[in-house]
């Protein structure tokens, strides 16, 4: 068995990010384990523009939902399968989380998670191109803000501000809780995706002896010795038959994401006692939170045939962000909107919507959904994938602030700066305008932005509903921490890319600090 002080599994947003950082000190040995393959000189992953073919192809885990009661239930969950994870797989828009946020993880017993605690990491993680003395010029990601070349999208923005929602840029250090922008990216200027992979593994790659990563490795479950320390990680081997196993001298650090790493966990005994046993694997620790609380921002769309030819070229298709408060007094935003240049009919076509080639689209989204879902074993086989069950719209607030997005959707589009580019509404169309039709038309078309958290959230020592303390350590075991956007509390209002990077330069600090 091979041994080394740390063992990363899963090379993905947080994953990349601890092995770099535990490894820059040479006296240190890190192994990573990820199952997908390297992204290095692959094309299909490093152009950002290619992101959307990456949905549903090779490199995606590609997990489909269990039959929704109030939602889509053809809805799939991409999950990346790459080295870099899901920020390799992603559109890149690049946010700091509202302090808001922030600050209620450290009211909720996350002590060390506030505002203050997060942001200088934020700022150590950047180069980015705005203004502001907040903000990183040095880091090892690339954030810039997207340049306004889409006609359609630049009177996007001056609809939104005869709406009376302003033109107002995107991680100034203020939460924007009513207004539009083109977003920021985690993009280089030549169109290279700044992922995780890219920005923290690629430049130390062959440079650093202590540092070894493995591709096409699948992590099987793992590995205690008698006294619950979690001591290594059994994986399968390429030729998919053998297993090999690797050994951790300090720490194991799982970083497999809000569906993998509780997966992972299961296999390995920790989890809800009943579902273990359910499958038949033995129980190591009863954490009924592992698995639990999965949110995520669900999405709708509306799309209208454009008048004018749509832009050919683009950073990523995706390039502003819309936000709005759906009642009055709110501190963070409860609904936002992305921009696409080109149609999205993956989930409306199936149901008898007209589509075209020349299309442009607003997708609502519920920033904090209130259904909460759960990630549970299939079997006791690692190979088989895991009851994902995110029971959208379960809750009644999701279902109002979906539902206020397209009718807000409607008031944009129809101001007078998008009279020349606004055609036909293609889905739902004009027909719907009922609360009762417009939430059968989501009910049946919803899709996700792919933020799926909080399935092994962190909390105070003494929650018992919360399976990591606020050092990301696992209760009930020693030796093992988990690195990656299902530690959230709860799913941020914004895309939450950044802050899983931000999340494994706090693990990093906070293991070398132990």
């Amino acid at each position: 068995m091979d041994e080394f002080d740390y063992v990363v599994v899963g090379g993905g947003t947080a994953g990349a990010v601890v092995a770099a950082r535990l490894s820059e000190d040479p006296a240190v040995t890190v192994c990573v384990l990820e199952a997908g393959p390297s992204d290095v000189g692959d094309d299909s992953i490093l152009r950002l523009e290619r992101w959307m073919a990456l949905l549903e192809s090779g490199y995606d885990w590609d997990y489909p939902v269990e039959p929704q009661e109030n939602g889509n239930s053809f809805l799939r969950h991409a999950r990346a399968k790459v080295l870099g994870g899901c920020s390799s797989h992603n559109s890149c828009i690049a946010f700091w989380a509202p302090a808001e946020d922030l600050d209620e993880w450290g009211s909720l017993g996350c002590t060390g998670w506030s505002a203050a605690d997060c942001y200088p990491l934020y700022q150590r993680l950047e180069t980015n191109d705005a203004p502001g003395d907040h903000h990183g010029r040095s880091g090892p990601v690339t954030i810039r803000t997207i340049p306004p070349d889409d006609p359609c999208g630049r009177a996007l923005l001056a609809a939104c501000a005869d709406a009376g929602l302003p033109t107002t840029p995107f991680n100034t250090g203020s939460t924007v809780v009513r207004g539009a922008h083109w977003f920021q990216i985690n993009a280089r200027e030549d169109g290279t995706r700044s992922s995780a992979s890219v920005s923290y593994l690629h430049p130390i790659l062959g440079s650093r002896p202590n540092l070894q990563i493995r591709t096409g490795l699948q992590a099987k479950q793992l590995l205690f010795d008698d006294s619950n320390r979690c001591t290594g990680v059994e994986y399968l081997e390429p030729d998919t038959v053998h297993s090999g196993s690797v050994a951790a001298r300090r720490e194991v650090i799982v970083s497999c994401g809000a569906i993998d790493s509780p997966k992972l966990l299961m296999l390995s005994g920790i989890g809800p006692a009943g579902d273990l046993r359910d499958c038949g694997v033995d129980v190591r620790v009863d954490s009924p939170g592992v698995g639990s609380h999965l949110q995520d921002h669900p999405e709708g769309v509306i799309m209208w045939e454009a008048k004018q030819p749509m832009v050919t070229r683009s950073t990523q298709w995706w390039e502003i962000g819309i936000f709005a408060g759906t009642e009055p007094g709110l501190d963070r935003p409860d609904l936002m909107f992305h921009y696409g240049s080109v149609p999205f009919d993956m989930n409306t076509y199936r149901r008898g919507y007209p589509t075209t080639d020349n299309a442009f689209c607003l997708t609502p989204n519920v920033t904090r959904a209130r259904s909460m879902g759960t990630v549970r074993l299939r079997t006791r086989d690692f190979r088989d994938k895991p009851k994902v069950d995110p029971r959208y719209f379960t809750d009644e607030h999701d279902i109002r602030v979906m539902i206020h997005g397209l009718r807000l959707a409607r008031e944009i589009t129809a101001q007078a700066p998008m009279a020349a580019w606004a055609g036909t509404e293609l889905a739902p169309g004009p027909a719907a305008q009922s609360d009762d039709e417009l939430f059968s038309y989501i009910k049946e078309t919803h899709n996700t932005v792919y933020h799926p958290a909080g399935t092994v959230r962190m909390g105070s020592a003494s929650d018992a509903d919360s399976p990591l303390d606020p050092q990301l350590r696992l209760k009930g075991v020693s030796g093992l921490r988990v690195a990656d956007a299902s530690v959230m509390p709860f799913l941020p209002a914004v895309n939450p890319c950044i802050t899983t990077m931000m999340i494994g330069e706090k693990c990093a600090d906070m293991i070398k600090a132990s």
